[in-house]
């Protein structure tokens, strides 16, 4: 697929998200069907004066791994993915999804994904503190496929001009834009800087969660493109009530609907579902991590109008919250460690978000 655009795109991940100097080392990992943007993205770095690494996964080798694997193979961690989060090593990540079958790993074995996932949990740590500690840029993008684009109930062409559209490359300037963006989440999170106790209350959710001395981030297409959120992590130990989310959740190819969980002092005592809901207990059974709130977030992209079953995009929309159970992000604060980070999103249309008793969020909008 030949577009300019992704020439565009690969301007902006390259040269605004990650922010490739010269001699920098660049992994890039991708699914094979991202051809086009990967070898876009490729020739930015090098004119970025950086060195990168092309990684492209072939359709049907995860399904092949998990039918054959056996414990060792499971537990197995490729040198190479080591290699990738080592300071001296890489500087930067970049990772294109492309998926050709988003229900692949759907008959495979939950038990064997979650041993692997727990194997290679130490390398999602290793990315997640070096981000902390700023010296590892990283951005998680998206090539179109038909798999997505049926996925979001769209031609391959309309889900294309859906991408393009909520990263805003159709824009003359979209750095200017996603700068724009950047100001403007700034004002909610300047008056939640010193806030303690966030309350939700709505036909869907009965919650608190203390936030008390965490850090709020500021997602303005930086390690997600396209990107609309403003998130931090709740203390481990504070987060009380219930939640129903409106939309499936969607993880490892799996969707789970009508998820409803209730929180006691921090973890997850109960959950439900409509559809797979053994598959959402095992998940939750996955690490001692895995049950506790990892983040909390409040999509603010309002040109994202569509719930497309792809997390990148509906993890953002205006009018939504978001909770992810697992690991949490450490330049929030978070101590909480998981080989699981599990975003699912509610409807906030009827519902209100209060801050130490102030009410700045009401049906979907901030009053801020």
């Amino acid at each position: 697929m030949h577009d300019p655009r992704f020439n565009k795109m690969a301007q902006v991940i390259v040269h605004y998200s990650v922010e490739v100097k010269p001699g920098q080392n660049v992994y890039v990992w991708g699914q094979a069907p991202a051809a086009p943007l990967m070898l876009e993205i490729y020739r930015e770095i090098l004119k970025a004066g950086g060195h990168a690494f092309l990684r492209a996964d072939l359709p049907g080798a995860q399904e092949i791994f998990f039918a054959h694997a056996q414990d060792a193979q499971l537990d197995f961690v490729s040198p190479v993915d080591r290699i990738s989060v080592e300071e001296g090593q890489f500087d930067a990540y970049i990772r294109i999804g492309a998926e050709t079958n988003t229900r692949r790993l759907s008959s495979a074995d939950p038990a064997k994904v979650q041993r692997h996932q727990a194997a290679l949990r130490p390398i999602l740590e290793k990315r997640l503190h070096r981000s902390a500690a700023g010296n590892y840029n990283w951005c998680v993008t998206q090539f179109p496929t038909e798999a997505y684009a049926m996925d979001a109930d769209m031609s391959l062409a309309e889900y294309t001009e859906f991408l393009f559209s909520a990263c805003l490359v159709n824009d003359p300037d979209p750095v200017a834009r996603w700068r724009e963006v950047g100001a403007n989440q700034q004002r909610y999170i300047d008056f939640l800087r010193d806030k303690r106790i966030l309350r939700l209350r709505g036909s869907d959710v009965d919650l608190t969660l203390r936030v008390a001395g965490r850090t709020w981030i500021n997602s303005q297409g930086k390690r997600n493109f396209p990107d609309g959120e403003i998130f931090t992590s709740p203390h481990e130990d504070s987060v009380n009530g219930w939640v129903r989310f409106a939309y499936p959740a969607i993880y490892q190819g799996r969707e789970v609907s009508g998820v409803q969980l209730w929180f006691q002092d921090g973890r997850v005592v109960k959950a439900t579902a409509e559809k797979n809901q053994d598959f959402l207990l095992s998940v939750l059974d996955t690490d001692p991590g895995a049950r506790i709130v990892g983040e909390f977030a409040i999509g603010t992209n309002y040109g994202i109008t569509r719930f497309s079953r792809n997390i990148l995009f509906d993890e953002k929309i205006g009018g939504t919250f978001h909770l992810a159970i697992g690991a949490g992000y450490p330049d929030t604060g978070a101590v909480n460690t998981s080989a699981v980070h599990w975003d699912m999103i509610a409807s906030a249309r009827d519902a209100e978000i209060s801050a130490d008793g102030e009410v700045f969020y009401r049906n979907g909008q901030f009053l801020i």
